[in-house]
């Protein structure tokens, strides 16, 4: 804000004070306007955030009886806060003469025993940026928060509902968020409330740093809450419920918006950010967007062919055709049995078929494989894998 706006700004008027208001007076009139306007009492409120800000600028000049007493005295040289045009000004503008002040000294450059400065130099030390700077406290976005969960194997393909306890700083309850034990925080000095300050980089640019001192909040507590130790911010535990979408794998992260930490002065809460464990599952594996199952089947639905039933995850199972001679680990397809995709199709169900030898033989058992064996005596499924180790 500049010089000339905080002169003719009445800051007993926003206050509700008269100019005689003793330091008491000022103080109680300000805890209960700040009280009544603080941004976290009115969140998505622009004219109280707003109004906060000029009972904030007016508490930092009359709270201070340096800054007040250089405040009244501006005020009353250029007739209660209105500027009064130099020669040959108008249409409103603001061309005064340092003259006047200084007894013809200069006319706002440098002369000859002149006064060289502008008129932010004159009440730098009232308003800490020699009239360039903006006092303006900015809505800050909350933090993110990281946390984990962990699925079952059908949660994770199907999708699933789960509460979350999280932990993060939100406005601390015992002052109100404002950081001070009494609600009365005051402006920073240092930013001016901006929660930022500048440094050169050269080459004639600047850079913003967050205040050192505020620690980008713009605000101080003169007496510091104990329960957040003038940060506004103590850390909080709540419960919330979070939906975790259909398909997600293990150890695949997750971000929904908004869903993190509290904002500050109105500003956007932060997100949240899920890191998914899934557990395994006795039956069922994963690929990509398909699942897997190994099924056994005995020699003679190998050798014969015939049907299989397979389970699928959370349905009925499903019948698959065994070809004659199938292979021990061959591996066969029952499409849109699998994992939930992203455009809400399902991938497949791979089903690997697994030759189950009997460790226990019958009598008829034995026999029948006795005379197969007979009958293939002739036969030898080795000869060509001794072929092609000699031609190797």
């Amino acid at each position: 804000m500049s010089t000339k706006d905080f002169i003719e700004k009445d800051f007993y008027k926003v206050l509700g004070v008269p100019k005689d208001a003793t330091e008491a007076e000022i103080k109680k009139a300000y805890r209960k306007l700040a009280r009544e306007f603080h941004p976290d009492a009115n969140k998505g409120n622009a004219k109280a955030e707003e109004r906060f800000k000029e009972i904030s600028e007016a508490n930092d000049v009359l709270g201070d009886p340096k800054k007040r007493k250089e405040y009244d005295e501006a005020r009353a040289l250029f007739g209660n806060g209105g500027f009064r045009p130099g020669p040959g000004a108008g249409g409103g503008s603001f061309n005064f003469d340092l003259g006047d002040l200084f007894g013809g000294g200069a006319q706002g450059g440098q002369g000859s025993g002149g006064f060289g400065g502008g008129i932010g130099d004159v009440f730098g030390g009232l308003f800490n940026r020699g009239g360039a700077g903006t006092t303006r406290t900015q809505p800050r976005r909350g933090q993110d928060i990281d946390t984990e969960v962990t699925l079952s194997f059908t949660e994770a393909i199907e999708g699933a509902t789960v509460p979350l306890r999280m932990s993060s700083q939100s406005p601390c309850k015992a002052c109100s968020g404002t950081g001070d034990k009494n609600g009365t925080p005051r402006v920073c000095p240092t930013c001016v409330g901006t929660g930022q300050v500048a440094r050169g980089s050269g080459g004639g640019f600047s850079l913003t740093d967050p205040c050192p001192d505020c620690k980008g909040r713009g605000l101080m507590a003169e007496h510091p809450c104990m329960e957040c130790k003038g940060s506004g911010r103590a850390k909080s535990s709540r419960t919330m419920q979070v939906r975790i979408p259909a398909g997600v794998t293990d150890n695949q992260r997750i971000r929904l918006r908004g869903k993190g930490a509290p904002g500050e002065r109105g500003g956007p809460a932060g997100d949240l950010y899920v890191t998914v464990h899934v557990d395994a599952h006795p039956v069922f594996g994963r690929r990509d967007d398909n699942l897997t199952v190994t099924v056994p089947v005995t020699f003679a639905e190998a050798a014969l062919g015939g049907e299989v039933r397979v389970p699928t995850l959370g349905g009925p199972p499903v019948t698959l055709k065994l070809p004659p001679g199938t292979p021990n680990g061959r591996t066969m397809r029952a499409r849109g049995k699998g994992a939930v995709r992203k455009d809400g199709t399902r991938g497949d169900l791979l089903v690997t078929v697994e030759v189950s030898v009997p460790k226990d033989l019958t009598g008829k058992a034995r026999d029948a494989l006795e005379a197969y064996r007979e009958a293939t005596a002739g036969e030898d499924p080795r000869a060509e894998l001794f072929q092609a180790a000699k031609g190797a």
